[in-house]
């Protein structure tokens, strides 16, 4: 005579094993891209960076200007690693350009 086994159990088995697989993966860090107050950079410029660069509306731009403006810095927005670098590679190349000393940098969120 031979044993029945329920198919059903077997599936259980397997369906049990590979949970026990399955790795956990972490999220990658995320970076602040701020800009950093100074004296000099007109505030008109300021908010062209932050819609071309950024996409922001003009609305929006205007307020993170002026919370540069009064704070001496803020935040235009969060991202990866690579994304967050490129946006400021962005702004200070542009700022370069034409001449001003606007700092951008990023900070890990």
């Amino acid at each position: 005579m031979s044993e029945r086994h329920d198919d059903n159990d077997r599936t259980s088995q397997y369906d049990l094993a590979v949970e026990e697989a399955r790795p956990k993966v972490k999220q990658p860090p995320l970076y602040r891209v701020v800009l950093i107050n100074d004296d000099y950079t007109p505030m008109e410029f300021v908010v062209d960076i932050l819609e071309s660069v950024f996409g922001m509306e003009r609305t929006r731009a205007t307020q993170v200007m002026l919370e540069v403006h009064t704070k001496g810095k803020g935040v235009c927005g969060v991202y990866n690693f690579e994304i967050a670098e490129t946006k400021v590679a962005q702004v200070m190349g542009i700022a370069q350009q034409h001449q001003h000393p606007l700092l951008c940098t990023m900070e890990e969120s």
